[in-house]
């Protein structure tokens, strides 16, 4: 196992399965909003839902320059998980 004698894949495999627990989260969250559920206006939970797209925003932006939108649906967040998967399959043996 590479991941298991180099701290620094070690590090960087739990970084990117929570970047691919907080994208599984954000589409979720994205969903929920597209079923009809407003986000919240104020409070801990409107902190949250800020800080869900602040963290998983900077990861999707530059896949948008590239992959364009197919109608309603986003193709970037299938393409990050994609990435995501590569690497961890890659690094995290």
């Amino acid at each position: 196992m590479v991941a298991a004698t180099n701290p620094v894949v070690s590090l960087a495999c739990v970084a990117l399965s929570l970047a691919s627990i907080v994208l599984l989260i954000r589409v979720i969250v994205s969903w929920i909003t597209v079923l009809g559920a407003r986000p919240p206006v104020s409070g801990p939970m409107r902190t949250g839902y800020d800080l869900l797209f602040d963290v998983t925003e900077p990861m999707l932006k530059p896949l948008r320059k590239i992959v364009p939108p197919a109608g309603m649906f986003d193709l970037s967040v299938a393409v990050a998980f994609v990435i995501i998967f590569v690497l961890r399959t890659a690094l995290c043996r």
